[in-house]
């Protein structure tokens, strides 16, 4: 019943726009939004003056939903008009914008499944997306931007078409059954707009979800903002009557119905004054310039090159098979792996070779130093690695590492967090 609705809504020109008059529209509302940033103080309008769309991605890419979301800070003005966006996205792990991926997500899992890491512009911690989740981005002027409203809002269609009682804790986060997390928050802030984006598990992979933010043993030290990890429930657990579907026609009415600075219930009366609806297509050609921004996102000096600087330190044992044998040592011999890494490539590293080690008859550190520096800490630096200790073997027809090299590269290997 409620997908007909919807239907009915985004199929009646009263609320919706399609084809070239909302491409028409889109551009309108871009353009004034340029005359309201040349001005040093905007009067704002009263609360009966503003009206609200839903905007529906047709997208499921996570990085053109990302790249949407960008656009519409950047270019639309919401003096006027209020907008929540809903969005789908293929499997996909979202960094914080001042996230270090490496320490957030299993690295080496999402490359072997083929799937998308991608850094978003705001702050706040990792989340896993499929298409089990809704996500949801609240935009409104910077100064009527407010995130309690929101999630009262999401509360409120919850407990009004699903009967799910939820709690938001101090860091406004989404609660179940006061223990389950199934709504995590962040937000940006320019001088004109702001956004808040959250994402509900309806009926999300959790097992898929554990996997690719599983913490795995990385030995390292920044300063980078870290995630906290909490239990998490799918609102399906709570009712399996919903889906991702009816919960956004849920939300979308709820919104449509709600005043815009407050949280009375305006009911049909107010919802027939608003915009409604709106199916969009994140292309080039509804919202110009829209490629080049997804272009920067999907970049590896984006979801990896703008981690904030950080150290990384292990030790491994080495094998008593490669220490020299007639040799008796009083300590373990464990080669030490210390790096430096800035904007994603390495900036300095130390190999502390055991006695043990050397003796056995491994050495050239300096050489191996020279060729990791500048390389991306991906299995890129390995790959140098490996050369650097082939090339000391001063002997053309040598293809192959020797046994304590390969335990080297090895080492190195997990430093790296390559498969």
């Amino acid at each position: 019943m409620a997908q007909a609705m919807v239907k009915r809504i985004v199929s009646s020109s009263a609320c919706t726009f399609a084809g070239l008059a909302q491409k028409t529209y889109i551009r309108n509302v871009a353009a004034s939004s340029k005359v309201a940033a040349s001005k040093k103080e905007r009067v704002l309008p009263t609360e009966g003056e503003i009206t609200k769309s839903v905007f529906m991605s047709q997208s499921t890419d996570i990085y053109t939903n990302l790249a949407l979301e960008d656009w519409l800070y950047k270019n639309m003005d919401f003096t006027n008009h209020h907008v929540m966006m809903v969005w789908r996205n293929e499997p996909c792990v979202v960094i914080g914008r001042h996230q270090n991926p490496w320490l957030e997500a299993n690295v080496p899992l999402l490359s072997e499944k083929e799937i998308a890491l991608a850094r978003r512009n705001s702050g706040g911690g990792t989340v896993y997306h499929d298409r089990g989740n809704l996500n949801i981005t609240f935009f409104a002027p910077r100064e009527r931007y407010d995130r309690n409203y929101n999630l009262k809002l999401i509360k409120r269609a919850l407990f009004r078409s699903f009967g799910i009682k939820s709690t938001i804790n101090e860091r406004q986060d989404l609660i179940v059954r006061d223990k389950y997390k199934v709504s995590g928050t962040a937000a940006k802030l320019g001088r004109l707009t702001g956004y808040h984006h959250c994402t509900l598990l309806v009926n999300a992979n959790k097992a898929d979800l554990s996997k690719a933010l599983a913490k795995r043993e990385h030995g390292i030290q920044t300063k980078a903002t870290a995630s906290t990890r909490s239990e998490v429930a799918n609102l399906k657990d709570l009712d399996n009557r919903i889906t991702v579907e009816n919960l956004q026609t849920a939300l979308g009415y709820e919104y449509l119905r709600t005043p815009a600075l407050h949280l009375d219930d305006g009911g049909q009366s107010l919802i027939a004054k608003q915009r409604g609806f709106q199916f969009v297509n994140p292309t080039d050609d509804w919202f110009p310039g829209l490629a080049e921004l997804k272009n920067d996102l999907v970049s590896w000096d984006w979801c990896f090159g703008r981690t904030p600087m950080f150290t990384v330190s292990r030790s491994f044992p080495v094998p008593i098979g490669l220490l020299a044998p007639s040799k008796v040592y009083s300590a373990t011999q464990e080669l030490v792996i210390n790096m430096t890494v800035e904007k994603g490539l390495i900036n300095d590293v130390t190999l502390s070779i055991p006695p043990g080690l050397i003796e056995s008859g491994f050495h050239g550190e300096a050489s191996v130093i020279t060729h990791l520096k500048g390389k991306r800490f991906t299995s890129e630096a390995l790959n140098a690695l490996q050369d650097a200790m082939l090339t000391r073997h001063h002997v053309s027809d040598v293809k192959e590492l020797d046994d304590k090299e390969q335990f080297v590269a090895k080492c190195f290997d997990q430093v790296v967090n390559t498969m």
